[in-house]
């Protein structure tokens, strides 16, 4: 008898290696299941986000979901739908991470601005604007210290008229003289300011053929106001959102992307017509609106205004102080009228009340020049210089006509709005930027539903698939507008 030692080897062997085979063809399953798995999330996930609102990627070149799907309801259950209508059927999908627009005060809108503006414009669109900044906090500062000066006017004025009134040594008053004192009495080179303090900056600044916008919002329903939905999960962020670039990056898109009280009148200069677009939106001055966040058109204008006001106060006022001659104009008047109410050793003092109070009709003039679409010069020569002292003696009682000149080398309202969004805070800016978005979405396309804080930008799911024998799978998926 032959013994069989071989053949068992060989069957022992070829056992070993048909499971071999049948282990790597079960990984190889397992492993292709898991991959299809993945695809599929994948590929639903994907055509979710290509489910983009067309209108706020064409008016507002932001990518998001409209999470609500046209029902004004957020819930993630839309979401899990979409994703097994596109294939994901099966597989058991849980949203671990959602960002929408509104999340970390707009944060992930602001990212998607200046990436927008960056591939569109690059940076060469602000390098001229760089190397202004520091300049234009230092305006803001010193606007801030003339506002304080302006309202030192009427109480200077009031306590030299007080002086004049006051009895001589011998206890007798003295007569009052109406022809000589008139100037002062009635308001004189401080009309317009007292104008301005008993109604307000639009009084006298609103040129003759301007007509101002009624239109207002409810404040309560505004995204920056009212209590949102918030998402969750830690995504990537950008870095460095808030740099001086970034921030004069996502400025000129609000001033590209908004109306402003400048912008309509220019339009129709140029076109013979106004966009019909900005007629529909509920607000006409949408980018003053952003700087100021009031709830009607006339609120935030006369707030911004007046901000304006004072920065070219300041320059004006600094020209003044420069300039011999008028200093000279300014003294004779002084001495004139103290002479008369017998207070000469007051006149140094009225001398500077009324060099503010000139500086004060100058701005008035140079913002009227700029609503109506001029340009205004930014320092001022005595070319450019356009209130004379005899008609600051009647500007804002309404006779004088004085419209401001167009000066070629100026800069315009536009200009003056890109500073002040500058120095405005960036959080501020994001949300009432959503707020004039949500608010167009609404009235322009009749998107009554739309919710900035229902828009989608990122996604995370974790998902479970049974890939063989009842053995399952966890896997993360995400996506997000990069």
């Amino acid at each position: 008898m032959k013994k069989a030692e071989i053949t068992a080897f060989l069957s022992l062997m070829f056992v070993l290696l048909v499971s071999f085979v049948l282990g790597i063809l079960e990984i190889s399953i397992i492993h292709t299941s898991k991959n299809m798995s993945r695809l599929r999330v994948d590929r639903a996930m994907f055509s979710v986000f290509g489910e983009y609102d067309g209108a706020l990627m064409e008016d507002y070149h932001i990518f998001a979901i409209e999470g609500s799907y046209g029902t004004g309801e957020q819930g993630e259950d839309h979401l899990i739908s979409r994703m097994q209508y596109y294939g994901a059927g099966g597989i058991e999908q849980k949203i671990t991470g959602i960002q929408y627009l509104t999340d970390r005060d707009g944060q992930a809108f602001r990212e998607q601005v200046i990436r927008y503006m960056e591939e569109k414009y690059g940076i060469s669109l602000i390098r001229e604007f760089t190397g202004l900044t520091t300049r234009w906090e230092e305006q803001a500062v010193q606007a801030e210290e003339m506002e304080k000066k302006e309202k030192e006017i009427l109480d200077g004025v009031d306590d030299l008229m007080e002086e004049a009134q006051m009895p001589d040594e011998e206890g007798t008053e003295i007569p009052d003289e109406p022809a000589e004192t008139e100037k002062l009495t009635d308001g004189g080179p401080f009309t317009c300011i007292e104008k301005i303090e008993k109604s307000g900056i639009l009084s006298v600044v609103m040129p003759v053929d301007m007509e101002l916008s009624g239109r207002e919002i409810d404040p309560d329903i505004q995204v920056s106001n009212r209590s949102l939905n918030t998402g969750k999960g830690v995504f990537p962020a950008r870095q460095g959102t808030d740099g001086p670039e970034e921030r004069l990056l996502f400025n000129e898109y609000i001033l590209n992307t908004f109306s402003d009280a400048a912008s309509g009148r220019m339009q129709t200069e140029e076109n013979g017509e106004s966009d019909s677009t900005e007629k529909s939106r509920s607000l006409e001055y949408e980018t003053e609106y952003i700087l100021e966040g009031k709830s009607s058109d006339k609120e935030n204008l006369e707030s911004f205004l007046m901000k304006l006001f004072l920065v070219r106060m300041v320059l004006n006022y600094v020209y003044l102080m420069g300039d011999q001659t008028k200093q000279a104009e300014v003294s004779a008047l002084a001495l004139a009228v103290t002479t008369v109410l017998l207070i000469p050793e007051a006149a140094e003092v009225l001398k500077q009340l009324i060099l503010l109070a000139w500086a004060a009709g100058e701005s008035v003039v140079d913002i009227r020049a700029l609503l109506s679409g001029k340009k205004a010069a930014l320092v001022k020569s005595s070319d450019t210089w356009q209130v004379s002292l005899s008609s600051l003696l009647t500007l804002g009682s309404g006779t004088e006509q004085i419209e401001g000149d167009d000066v070629p080398d100026g800069i315009r309202y536009k200009d003056y709005l890109r500073i002040f969004l500058f120095l405005a805070n960036p959080d501020d800016l994001n949300m009432r930027s959503l707020d004039r978005i949500e608010e167009n979405m609404k009235t322009e396309y009749g998107m009554d539903y739309f919710r900035a804080d229902q828009c989608i930008t990122k996604l995370e799911t974790e998902n479970t698939a049974e890939i063989l024998g009842g053995v399952t799978y966890k896997f993360p998926a995400y996506f997000g507008y990069e």
